[in-house]
């Protein structure tokens, strides 16, 4: 699907974006209620988007095919899921592109935990056949460099197993925000962690029901938050809490760096509002390793504002949906910006740019967070085009609506 883009034709004044809610603590909450002896599973909590639905129709299933699609969060925390579930026989499966991220570090982390998992085609990837089982348990050494969501599907699980589990990291941890938001939500839920820089151990037990309240997602707020940047625009966000376990609330700290306020709303419980500051660096460096999935929005931002960038930490990057660190080059230098890679941990802009001559068409690289990073380029390159844009159901299916309440143009392009 092809989207042509028109930007607002008066400035953003009193734009109110309802946010989706929290990706993040949704996945992880349904797996966690799966395990809850005498609880429902999901609830008003649970967004509504690509992710959440692949893990609800999972949860349900003992036997058979299980399609996770494009998610890497589903296939990583069902694979752990199943493994640990005794009587399950399942093979997990998913797109071209999921059947290329790399699975070995959890397989074989949990195949020393005692679970039977058989790699189908390539030893390390996914598609997977699962022979649920009681896991013993005991350590695992963990390659933390990779994914997060590792050692969070090895956590969720550690409770059921017969020693419980000790995971010690090797190397720094990526995203480690999401990790101890992992953390964070089995203590809510009454399990006991003990937790070491690199180590974190995990004692057997049982999950005991928990309310887990509505939140909204920080990771889709730094979108809004390039939005008010560009445009100048002041658009108050709902649903966001400033005391989260989502480590992505760092959007508001950044984003102070390229010309946006945060302050609590007056009007809106719950809202807060953003709004432009003529206080803007001349240059940012920035170490993103807990919070990669800002890169996108950053970076975009800082391109057509003209800030020079340097931002690391990103590795994980390159085995996303896309290849992210990549597409930002390639979709960047379609406006005459020539953003480099650092090899595979960053990407650099000192401000070269080259002559545009002809109107870019974007593409998406099926990839939820490239799509919405790339949409306010509208601002500058009124009408530009972007293909793929179906991509942001993964994690934000309102999000094209919502632009157009605050004054987008939207038209779609036949192909």
């Amino acid at each position: 699907m092809k989207y042509r883009i028109f930007p607002p034709e008066e400035i953003i004044e009193d734009g109110i974006i309802e946010l989706p809610l929290s990706k993040s603590l949704s996945t992880r909450g349904l797996v966690l209620d799966a395990m809850t002896q005498g609880g429902a599973v999901g609830g008003a909590y649970v967004a509504r988007c690509d992710d959440t639905e692949v893990i609800e129709k999972a949860l349900s299933q003992v036997e058979g095919t299980v399609d996770v699609g494009a998610s890497g969060a589903a296939l990583r925390f069902l694979t752990a899921y199943f493994a640990a579930k005794e009587g399950v026989e399942v093979e997990l499966r998913g797109t071209e592109r999921l059947h290329e991220r790399p699975m070995g570090v959890l397989i074989e982390a949990l195949r020393g935990c005692g679970a039977e998992i058989e790699c189908i085609e390539e030893e390390g990837y996914a598609p997977l056949r699962i022979n649920g089982r009681r896991l013993r348990g005991g350590e695992v050494n963990v390659d933390v460099t990779v994914s997060s969501q590792f050692v969070s599907a090895l956590l969720m699980v550690a409770p059921m197993m017969d020693e419980g589990l000790t995971v010690r990291f090797e190397g720094e941890p990526v995203s480690l925000p999401y990790i101890l938001m992992t953390v964070g939500m089995m203590e809510q839920r009454g399990i006991k962690v003990d937790r070491e820089p690199l180590r974190i151990k995990v004692e057997k037990g049982c999950y005991m029901p928990f309310d887990q309240q509505p939140e909204g997602d920080w990771s889709a707020a730094a979108f809004w938050y390039e939005i008010s940047a560009l445009t100048a625009g002041w658009i108050t966000v709902t649903n966001l809490k400033e005391k989260t376990l989502q480590g992505d609330k760092a959007a508001m700290r950044l984003f102070e760096c390229l010309g946006v306020n945060t302050v609590e709303s007056e009007e809106l419980q719950g809202g807060l509002e953003l709004s432009p500051s003529p206080e803007i660096y001349g240059r940012i460096d920035v170490d993103l390793t807990d919070n990669p999935d800002l890169a996108p929005a950053l970076a975009v931002t800082c391109c057509l504002i003209g800030v020079p960038f340097k931002l690391t930490g990103l590795k994980s990057l390159g085995v996303k949906e896309c290849d992210r660190l990549t597409a930002l080059c390639e979709e960047m230098d379609k406006i005459g910006r020539v953003v480099e890679k650092i090899r595979d941990y960053g990407l650099e802009w000192d401000g070269k740019s080259h002559p545009v001559v002809e109107m870019p068409e974007f593409s998406s690289h099926n990839d939820h967070r490239i799509a919405m990073a790339l949409a306010p380029v509208a601002v500058y390159v009124p009408g530009v085009v972007i293909d793929g844009c179906e991509a942001v159901s993964k994690s934000y299916p309102d999000y094209w609506r919502q632009l157009q309440k605050i004054g987008f143009r939207i038209e779609e392009v036949e192909e």
